[in-house]
C-alpha cells in the first residue's frame, strides 16, 4: 500500500482509540476533571506523564536540532532529562503532600494571597500558550505532509481532535487517552530508529550504533565528522556555543521542566504521595527510552539525508525530497545552474534547505524502509504532540475555572465550576491554533522559550516556598513578576525585535547578547532574578503567619506513605 493509505489507516485508527478512550472515560465531577479522581495506578499515571513531557518537540524536533547543530544541540537533551529528574526528586513528593490541584493553588495557599494566585495564573497562562504554540506547529507539519494538506489545515483538524477528548474528559480522559499515546509514540520512535541502525551499522540497539562503524569500517561519528567538514560545516561533534551559553540553556530548560505545570499537575491523579514518587520513578524510564535513542536518530538522519542529496542531479533526487518539497519544508534552488544539488555552510552557495523540525519524520522515508513504517511515525508524532497539547489545555482551563473564577466567586457550584473549565479548553484550543497557524520559531525553540518562562517564573516560589519559611507574599509576587517581565523582555527584543519593534537587525544581533547568553538561555537569569527580589522584598516586609509556617513545616515532614489531604 501506498504511503497515504497506511498514514490513514494508522492515523485514523490511534484517533478512533483516543476518542474512545475518552468517551469512556469522561469526567463527571470536577475532581475527575482536574485530577481524574486522584485514582490512577502509578504505572499508567507514569505512561501518561511520559507521554504528557515528550511532546512534539522531543518527537519530531530534538534530534532534527541534533542532527544540524551536532554537540551544540545536546543541551536539549541534558537540560530537559536532567529537569525532570529535579522535578521527580526535589518537588513532586513535596507539591503532592501538600495536595493542591494546580501550581497557582499551591501560590495562592502557600503565599496566602489572592493576588499571589492571580499573578501565578498569569504566568501559567503565559507559559502553556507559548508551549502549546509548539505542539500544534508540531501537528500541522505532520498532516501537512502525511495527509497532503497545508500546515494550517492540519492544525485545524489537530485543534478539532483535541477538543473533543480535552474538553469532554478532562485529566481522566486525557490520563487514559496518554497511555495509549505513549504507546503509540514510543513504538513509532523505536521501530524506524532500530531499523536503520542495523542499516547503517548491523547493530539493533541504536543507542550502541551511534557508536559503531558503518559499511567502511569507519566509525559514524568520525564518518560524520569528515562529510560535514568537506561541506564546510563544522565537524558534528565539535561545539560552537559558548560555554556560558551551553550552561544557561541546559539550566534554563532543566529548571523550566520543574515549574512546569502542566507536567506538576500529574503528580495529583495518583493516591498517595509514595505513589507520586513511584510513578515519577516509572515516567523517568520511560522517558530515558526515548531520550537515549535521539542521538543516534539525529546521526543516522543526518548522515543518509547527505549521502542521498548532497552532489545528486537535481533532476533525479529521491523520491524524499520530492514529497517534502510539497510542504515547503525543504526547498532546492539551483542557483549556479548546473544540475547537481551544492549543500554547503556557504548559504551564498547552499542550494538546499532541510527543515530542522522534519528529521525525524522523514527519517523512513530516507532509509527506504517499508510504507508502513512511514505511516507509524506519522501516528507517533501526531501522539506526541496531541499528548502535550491536552496538557496544556486542561492547565489552561483549570487556571481560569478554578484558580481564576473560584478566587473571586468562592460560593460557585460544581456544575458551573466544570462549565467554565470545558469553555476554557475550548476557547484555549481555538488560541492555540492561532498561535499554531503562526509560530514564532521551530518547535523546539518555541518550547525553550516556555521553559525559560516557567524558570523565570515558577520555579523560585515553589522552592523557597517549600523550603523557606521566612518567604512571604510581597516576595513572591515581585519576585513572580519581575523574573517573567525580563525573561519575556529579552526574548521579545532579542527574536522579535525585529518584526515587531523595527529594532535594527545589528542591535538584536547574538553579539549584542547579555554575557553572551542566548533568548533560550536567558530563563537561567531571570531565575536569578526573581530569586534576588523575592529574597530581598521578603526580608525587608512581615514575615508570613504563624500557620503558614507551621504549614511548611508540615510539607517537609517525610511521611510518604500515607494519604495526603485533599483541600
Amino acid at each position: 500500500m501506498e504511503i497515504l493509505t497506511w498514514t490513514y489507516i494508522l492515523v485514523g485508527l490511534s484517533f478512533a482509540l483516543y476518542i474512545g478512550i475518552a468517551l469512556y472515560t469522561r469526567a463527571g465531577t470536577t475532581k475527575e476533571f482536574y485530577t481524574a479522581g486522584g485514582g490512577v495506578s502509578p504505572l499508567a499515571n507514569g505512561m501518561a506523564t511520559a507521554a504528557d513531557w515528550m511532546s512534539a518537540a522531543s518527537f519530531i524536533s530534538m534530534a532534527g536540532i541534533i542532527a544540524f547543530s551536532g554537540y551544540d544541540g545536546s543541551v536539549y537533551l541534558m537540560g530537559w532529562t536532567g529537569g525532570y529528574v529535579l522535578l521527580a526528586l526535589l518537588l513532586a513528593p513535596y507539591l503532592r503532600k501538600f495536595g493542591k490541584f494546580t501550581v497557582p493553588d499551591f501560590v495562592g495557599d502557600r503565599y496566602y494571597s489572592n493576588k499571589a494566585r492571580v499573578v501565578a495564573v498569569i504566568c501559567a497562562l503565559f507559559i502553556s500558550f507559548t508551549y502549546v504554540a509548539g505542539q500544534m506547529r508540531g501537528v500541522g507539519i505532520v498532516f501537512s505532509r502525511y495527509l497532503e494538506v497545508d500546515i494550517n489545515t492540519g492544525v485545524i483538524i489537530g485543534m478539532c481532535i483535541v477538543f473533543f477528548y480535552a474538553v469532554l474528559g478532562g485529566m481522566k480522559g486525557i490520563t487514559y487517552t496518554q497511555v495509549a499515546q505513549y504507546c503509540v509514540l514510543i513504538f513509532a520512535y523505536m521501530v524506524p530508529a532500530i531499523f536503520i541502525s542495523m542499516q547503517l551499522t548491523g547493530n539493533p540497539f541504536p543507542q550502541l550504533g551511534l557508536g559503531d562503524t558503518v559499511a567502511d569500517g569507519t566509525y559514524l561519528l568520525d564518518k560524520l565528522d569528515g562529510v560535514l567538514s568537506e561541506l564546510g560545516f563544522a565537524a558534528y561533534t565539535s561545539g560552537r556555543k559558548g560555554m556560558v551559553d551551553m550552561f544557561a540553556i541546559t539550566l534554563a530548560l532543566m529548571v523550566g521542566t520543574a515549574g512546569l505545570p502542566h507536567v506538576i499537575v500529574r503528580f495529583f491523579t495518583v493516591p498517595r504521595v509514595k505513589d507520586a514518587r513511584l510513578s515519577a520513578g516509572y515516567a523517568l524510564v520511560f522517558i530515558a527510552i526515548l531520550y537515549t535513542t535521539a542521538p543516534a536518530v539525529a546521526a543516522f538522519g543526518i548522515y543518509n539525508a547527505i549521502d542521498t542529496v548532497s552532489s545528486q542531479p537535481i533532476n533525479d533526487l529521491p523520491d524524499w525530497v520530492d514529497n517534502w518539497q510539497k510542504t515547503n519544508l525543504i526547498t532546492v534552488n539551483d542557483k549556479n545552474g548546473d544540475g547537481i544539488v551544492q549543500y554547503t555552510a556557504n548559504t551564498a552557495t547552499n542550494e538546499l534547505s532541510i527543515d530542522k523540525d522534519i528529521m525525524v519524520l522523514a527519517s523512513p522515508e530516507i532509509a527506504k524502509l517499508p510504507n508502513w513504517v512511514v505511516g507509524l511515525v506519522a501516528a507517533g508524532g501526531m501522539a506526541a504532540a496531541l499528548s502535550t497539547a491536552a496538557g496544556l489545555l486542561l492547565v489552561i482551563s483549570t487556571s481560569v475555572s478554578r484558580d481564576l473564577f473560584r478566587t473571586f466567586k468562592p460560593d460557585m457550584t460544581e456544575k458551573k465550576e466544570l462549565l467554565i473549565a470545558r469553555i476554557s479548553a475550548a476557547g484555549a484550543v481555538i488560541l492555540a491554533g492561532y498561535f499554531g497557524v503562526n509560530p514564532p520559531g521551530f518547535v523546539a525553540e518555541v518550547v525553550a522559550f516556555a521553559f525559560g518562562l516557567a524558570a523565570a517564573s515558577f520555579f523560585p516560589v515553589i522552592i523557597m516556598g517549600i523550603f523557606s519559611s521566612r518567604i512571604n507574599k510581597e516576595g513572591a509576587i515581585a519576585g513572580m513578576i519581575s523574573g517573567l517581565v525580563f525573561t519575556l523582555g529579552y526574548i521579545t527584543y532579542f527574536k522579535f525585535g525585529q518584526t515587531l519593534l523595527g529594532i535594527s537587525p545589528e542591535a538584536v544581533s547574538s553579539e549584542n547578547w547579555w554575557f553572551g547568553i542566548s533568548p533560550e538561555g536567558i530563563g537561567s537569569i531571570g531565575m536569578l532574578v526573581n530569586f534576588l527580589v523575592c529574597y530581598l522584598v521578603s526580608k525587608v516586609t512581615p514575615a508570613p503567619p504563624q500557620e503558614v509556617q507551621d504549614m511548611i513545616q508540615e510539607i517537609r515532614i517525610p511521611r510518604g506513605a500515607g494519604k495526603a489531604n485533599d483541600h
